[in-house]
Order: C-alpha cells, then structure tokens, then sequence
C-alpha cells in the first residue's frame, strides 16, 4: 500500500473524481494530485489559515519550550491558540505531525536570521565577528538559550521519530557558515588547507555550548568567550589581517 492516503473531493479514498489529493506521511502537509500530469502540488492555504497554522505553530514552540514535549498536550494548545479541537486537528492531525512543523518553523526562523544581509554570508572574518556581537549583545540569550537547541534538546527524549528532521535542520544551519568560508576560499580570504565543513561545525558547536552554559549561568560571558575562541581559530586560516585578533596571518603563522 502507498505510504500516501489518496482521496477525492468528498470523501476520503473515493478517487475516482479528476481531483484527487494526497497526505504526506510525515509532515501531514496536504498536496494536490494534477489530473494532466499526476505531479503532487502542495495545497495552497489562504491568508487566514496561513495565519491560524502559524499562530498554531508559534504557540506550540513556546509551550513545548516551557514544559517538554511529554507535557504539552491539544488542550494547551488550543487554549494558547484559540482554535477548536477540529481547527487543530486539520492543520495538525498527529502529535508527531506538530513537532515536525514545529522543527521546521523554528529552522526557518533561525535561518532567515543567518541568511540575512547584515551577515554577508559570512564570507569574511568579519562576518563572523559581526554574528558573534549580534548574539552576545541580543539581551534575552542567557535566558532564553538557543530556541532551536533548546527545542532539539526536548524533542530527542520523546518518542517521536523525528531526529532526520533535526538533523537536517542543524545540517542546514552549519552549511551557512560552510558556504561563506567555501566562498573565502575561492576569493583567497582563507587558506586552501582549511577544512571549512569542519570549522562550520566547531562555530556552531561553539553557539550551542556557549548558549547552553550562558542559559545556566545566566550570563552571556561563556557564549562570548566560546565564539571568541572559535573564530580566534577560524581566523588562523585567514589570508588577510584581522585587527582583533592581531598579526598578519598570510602565511598561516602568527
């Protein structure tokens, strides 16, 4: 049996009309079957309900940021949101279905911010060192944490399968620094003997560890001394002079 539910305008799994429709397994997203083609096209929601899914999805995040996964249940929910059990039901038919798109909003999130213009694409050291000012000066960190590390951390302990999605999320996230330090390899920014996948990975090891620990402490100093360190590091790989690291680095010495 096909991993997809087919159904017809009507009535579920009456698909003998032109129209048919199908249920994506794991994301409950609803797609539209073309009678020409048999292409899948996502339904499209209207502003209004584009508005309810997004309220949904933002309300879930909180909630399951302040209580877990385990604890947040649909009465929260809808009481946070305002919708009926129906209205939830219809955008989310699943507690995994939920989480799903809830990992996905918050990715998105996180990425919009680190895809924006005031990073360049991370393409210089610079780049950098402007993300790290922008997270330690951003005043609710050592409270708040990461929302996506804090949101991964209570989805993994429930039984949800869910941790592809996760990990394609981080995946994505580490990529945007890979990418710029890729892009200061070929404009001869940085070393060709640096392993940018690897340095991508230790900036953003360094971000989770150094939010977790200022969430602890309260205090935003250890993800300032933890993004420090790592771009100290990263710019060891650096072609060019970087004034608050100090020495010219041309030929990778110090």
């Amino acid at each position: 049996m096909s991993p997809e539910i087919e159904f017809g305008l009507g009535s579920p799994f009456l698909i003998e009309h032109r129209e048919k429709w199908v249920v994506k397994p794991k994301t409950g997203i609803v797609w539209r079957v073309n009678a020409k083609t048999g292409a899948s096209e996502p339904r499209k929601l209207t502003g209004k309900g584009q508005a309810t899914r997004a309220r949904i999805l933002e309300q879930a995040a909180n909630l399951i940021y302040a209580h877990g996964v385990h604890a947040t249940n649909n009465e929260q929910i809808r009481r946070a949101t305002g919708v009926s059990g129906s209205q939830l039901n219809h955008y989310f038919p699943t507690k995994e279905k939920l989480v799903l798109a809830v990992i996905q909003w918050q990715a998105e999130r996180v990425l919009a911010v680190h895809r924006g213009d005031e990073f360049d694409g991370f393409d210089s050291i610079d780049a950098l060192r402007r993300w790290a000012t922008f997270y330690v000066g951003y005043e609710r960190a050592c409270r708040e944490g990461c929302t996506l590390g804090s949101l991964a951390s209570e989805i993994i302990k429930a039984d949800l399968d869910v941790r592809d999605e996760l990990a394609s999320a981080f995946g994505e996230w580490r990529d945007v620094f890979r990418d710029g330090m890729s892009k200061m390899q070929r404009l001869g920014r940085m070393r060709a003997d640096a392993d940018p996948t690897q340095l991508a990975n230790l900036l953003l090891a360094a971000f989770q560890g150094g939010m977790m620990l200022a969430q602890v402490a309260r205090e935003i100093t250890p993800l300032e001394d933890a993004l420090q360190a790592a771009i100290d590091h990263v710019q060891t790989f650096a072609t060019e002079v970087d004034p608050d690291v100090g020495g010219a680095v041309a030929d990778g010495l110090t």
